[in-house]
């Protein structure tokens, strides 16, 4: 399609991965196949090479699926890489310094997602609200997370990341006019009443 053309290339028919990398030079690798340890030491060294600061998604899941693990990503590009993986990995101490892996996971999407599509009772879902969403959970992570290593916020925080990203779509779809409902005057508390909470209600 038109909107794949900026990313295509004209090369000769390539198998290994370490020739599709010194030929074609991208910025990230993103790992979804299931083909573990595939993202070996001289296929990361030679991302860390050709970038500063390599974008390593080894997202294939389980762990034992992965294309790398945490550690070998921070070792073999000098600590440099952005790291994010579908499997979650410990803390890492490399030359020194701790790396919190970030999970790239839809659970970070999805609820609040779905949460803002509802409160808005907006009739479609574009782009631009997915867009919203990723851009709002972007904004979740704190200059100690970046400073870590962090591509996402943790994980425990997700009640706030999903709260603020449907807030962040309800509005979005205001703007574009999609709302099948009138805005609330308190978005915050509607979407409040609308999260789950898992206690009993006490009725006494």
């Amino acid at each position: 399609t038109e909107s794949k053309l900026p990313f295509a290339h004209h090369h000769s028919p390539m198998h290994n991965m370490l020739d599709i990398i010194n030929t074609i030079k991208p910025t990230a690798l993103i790992g979804v196949s299931g083909q573990p340890q595939s993202f070996s030491q001289p296929v990361l060294e030679a991302m860390a090479r050709i970038n500063e600061r390599p974008i390593i998604f080894s997202l294939s899941n389980p762990t034992s699926m992965s294309e790398c693990t945490a550690e070998q990503a921070y070792s073999w590009t000098d600590c440099r890489c952005i790291f994010a993986s579908g499997s979650p990995f410990e803390p890492v101490t490399v030359n020194g310094k701790t790396f919190v892996p970030g999970q790239g996971n839809n659970a970070y999407i999805f609820p609040g997602v779905g949460l803002g599509v509802v409160v808005s009772r907006s009739y479609v879902v574009p782009d631009t609200l997915f867009l919203t969403a990723a851009e709002t959970l972007s904004n979740m992570v704190t200059d100690e997370g970046i400073s870590s290593g962090q591509v996402f916020p943790p994980l425990a925080s997700i009640r706030d990341v999903s709260k603020n990203i449907a807030l962040a779509v309800a509005r979005q779809a205001e703007s574009d006019g999609l709302m099948g409902s009138v805005m609330p005057d308190n978005l915050d508390q509607r979407i409040d009443d609308y999260i789950y909470k898992a206690v009993y209600t006490d009725y006494t």
